[in-house]
């Protein structure tokens, strides 16, 4: 009956009723909530966002806070932030793992951070933002362009800022060598000084100074050394033989800077001029000009001295190439390339380029000799010279016979 008029409970109903029970009356205290995992450091560069991760369990109805250590600053307090700051922020993943970002990191956001639960006693630990900064090259202290005179001491300086403190290296932006005082030739130098004891043309260029702390992105500044100095030519070939008809070219060589003036000279110092069938040419590299003058189809005229010329604000310099006329016979030789060179000819080591003097000397002494019919002239014929050789062979022939009949000891030889 119980059961139609609904006053009876079941067996059913009671561990409903005892669980409902437990957990309406649970006290919070009752509960410990503890920290999961410790929190990890965080390194960010500077202008990012950092995101430090507090993770929780058991949580319960308890509040999880964000704390600047250094400062003892309350930044937020379970999803409500305190601080003032427009760049911090709090989020949670199911109150579980509580994130604090800290939005366009400074510098001044590097330090200690503490996640702290309201228990009793209150629970914490502390996690520690490392904030980077790339490097960035200083203009005041750093080095630039400069301009000085060849042989003068140089010293490059390089200065920058970042964090950690950044790595300075030099190199050469043409990618070239380094040459030190010492004749050295280096890729690079670390430090921030590079100084140059004497400097030379070879030093001239542009110069990077690379600043590295490994937070990207590295930064260089590029400065120029200028070195200057007076014309200085060159001249390969100062004397070229030209058949008349065919094209010639000059060449010579210059080295200065200030950029020089170049030009051609005749004789008399006249100006070759442009055009016609003179083509002068200059090939620019730096500080080193390659000067060329084609002459097409020469003449009789165009036989003599030309000089390449040189001119900058610290002085003037030329070159001079003798232009003569070679003949069909010169031509047969003309691949002797330096007078006086030992060769290889028909089995007899001569001089190339001696021939015909001893040939016209030969004939001049024997035109000499005919026309005085002077019999004890100083010069003798070769076969005379070869009749008295051979005379005083057999005599020192003779002599030594005599010799070794009168010593028969020195008949035998004992080796050593």
């Amino acid at each position: 009956m119980c059961e139609k008029r609904g006053m009876c409970t079941s067996k059913r109903q009671v561990p409903l009723l005892v669980v409902t029970t437990l957990l309406v009356g649970v006290r919070p205290e009752l509960v410990d909530p503890n920290f999961k995992e410790p929190i990890a450091n965080v390194t960010a560069p500077v202008g990012r966002e950092a995101i430090l991760s507090c993770v929780v369990q058991d949580l319960a109805e308890y509040k999880v806070a964000w704390l600047r250590v250094d400062t003892q600053t309350i930044l937020t307090i379970a999803s409500h932030v305190i601080t003032k700051n427009h760049r911090i922020a709090v989020s949670h993943s199911d109150h579980r793992t509580w994130f604090l970002h800290i939005r366009e990191v400074k510098e001044s956001d590097r330090g200690w951070y503490m996640c702290q639960i309201n228990t009793d006693p209150m629970k914490s630990q502390t996690g520690y933002l490392q904030v980077v900064v790339p490097p960035n090259i200083l203009d005041y202290p750093t080095s630039t362009d400069m301009v000085v005179p060849e042989g003068s001491k140089v010293s490059l300086h390089c200065e920058a800022t970042g964090s950690p403190a950044p790595n300075i290296t030099w190199r050469r932006e043409d990618g070239q060598d380094i040459t030190l005082s010492n004749g050295q030739k280096v890729q690079s130098i670390d430090g921030p000084n590079f100084n140059i004891s004497k400097v030379t043309r070879v030093h001239m260029g542009f110069y990077l100074c690379i600043a590295i702390n490994g937070v990207p992105p590295s930064v260089s500044k590029r400065i120029m050394l200028t070195v200057q100095f007076p014309p200085m030519i060159s001249v390969q070939n100062q004397l070229v033989g030209a058949h008349e008809g065919q094209q010639l070219t000059l060449e010579c060589h210059s080295e200065a800077y200030p950029k020089s003036i170049n030009y051609w000279t005749r004789d008399k110092d006249e100006i070759v001029p442009q055009g016609g069938k003179y083509e002068p040419i200059l090939l620019d590299n730096a500080y080193k000009v390659h000067m060329k003058l084609t002459i097409n189809s020469v003449s009789a005229s165009d036989f003599g001295s030309y000089k390449c010329v040189s001119r900058n604000a610290l002085g003037d310099t030329d070159g001079t190439i003798k232009v003569y006329p070679m003949s069909s016979s010169n031509s047969t030789s003309s691949n002797t390339k330096y007078k006086g060179k030992l060769r290889h000819n028909s089995g007899n080591d001569i001089f190339e380029g001696n021939q015909d003097m001893l040939k016209e000397r030969d004939l001049k002494l024997r035109g000499f000799k005919e026309t005085s019919g002077n019999e004890e002239d100083d010069y003798e014929d070769s076969g005379a010279a070869s009749n008295e050789n051979s005379f005083s062979l057999i005599f020192a022939l003779a002599t030594f016979t005599i010799y070794l009949h009168h010593h028969p000891q020195l008949r035998t030889l004992h080796p050593a």
